[in-house]
């Protein structure tokens, strides 16, 4: 591939439409300053200097869609009180449709909130319900998923799942009936419960504890042999396309019908893995909506991933980083 060629590739996201199905939820940020300890029970008292609240979740995932300049249609459940309308507003904000959230007096909006104080993590909160969304809901959601399929020319169609009960079977199937009528890839970023759920889908991509449960192996990590023949199985049993397991400082593994190839990770100085997941599918959907083969989707998301871990907190993808480290390690392999 030549420069100008992946160039021209990354300025035509601009182009893509990706629709993005699953758990939404607010990440609340709160710091302060801790100087002393509590005299009612042994813990820090913290002094509040500052809040945030950003958006999390699929709206990550969303995030990072825009950030590489194409458009995300996000498409999940909130509840119908005031986190819900932070969420909508933090839509707005960042310019993303709205038209795609269904909201429920039935439902809480998932709200995870970090106390840090002097770059230390001292504690998570989690507001949250995670049972599985109701029937009245699923049909709700599914009439919107159809009506955006409608309404927009969709390129490519992501599942980000965090078990938090927005994504069902039922929705799952729907879905992806509807994508493969209009011949529309479809990306999963599965969690345990709704895993084998996932069958005759484009792209599935676990990370390695998330492939280790789900597919129910007991392999290392680094035993290539092993992993490969587990995933050869499980991809086979599920009627999946590609296959790519993420396996931290160990690289990726991807497999299709082509072949299969273990990339390494690049050495980099690691901030915070937290997000990167989130990169990673993202990049992979512009990637292959673009039509480029599953190793260079895997290596571009690779780095996507890595590049975002040298950065603190959650933060969407650089495109023009990506681009460089692209051009760096790709162009002149």
């Amino acid at each position: 591939m030549t420069k100008n060629e992946l160039t021209s590739i990354f300025d035509s996201f601009k182009e893509k439409h990706i629709l993005i199905i699953g758990d939404v939820m607010i990440d609340s940020y709160l710091w302060g300053d801790v100087t002393r300890i509590s005299p009612e029970a042994p813990v820090p008292i913290i002094a509040t200097t500052s809040r945030e609240n950003r958006l999390g979740g699929a709206a990550n995932v969303a995030l990072n869609i825009q950030a590489l300049g194409a458009t995300p249609i996000l498409c999940s459940v909130i509840g119908d009180d005031d986190a819900g309308n932070i969420f909508q507003q933090l839509l707005e904000n960042n310019n993303m449709p709205t038209d795609g959230m269904v909201t429920s007096k039935q439902r809480k909006t998932t709200i995870k909130t970090r106390i840090i104080s002097h770059h230390q993590h001292l504690l998570r909160v989690d507001e949250e319900e995670d049972h599985p969304i109701e029937t009245a809901l699923q049909t709700k959601l599914n009439n919107h998923i159809q009506h955006i399929l409608n309404q927009y020319k969709i390129d490519a169609i992501i599942f980000e799942d965090y078990d938090k009960g927005a994504i069902t079977p039922e929705i799952i199937k729907f879905t992806s009936e509807l994508a493969n009528q209009k011949a529309i890839p479809t990306l999963v970023d599965p969690k345990k419960r709704n895993f084998d759920n996932y069958q005759s889908l484009t792209f599935f991509k676990p990370n390695f504890k998330e492939f280790k449960e789900g597919v129910k192996v007991d392999v290392k990590l680094g035993d290539e042999s092993a992993i490969l023949k587990a995933a050869q199985s499980y991809r086979k049993k599920q009627k999946l396309d590609i296959m790519m397991v993420t396996m931290a400082e160990k690289g990726v593994m991807v497999i299709d019908d082509e072949g299969h190839s273990f990339i390494p990770a690049e050495k980099r100085e690691i901030a915070d893995v937290s997000g990167a997941g989130d990169t990673v599918i993202s990049v992979s959907a512009l990637c292959l909506a673009s039509g480029l083969s599953s190793e260079y989707v895997a290596r571009i998301a690779n780095m996507a991933g890595g590049l975002v871990c040298e950065h603190s907190g959650v933060v969407p993808i650089d495109k023009a980083e990506l681009l460089n480290e692209c051009f760096l390690k790709i162009i002149s392999q």
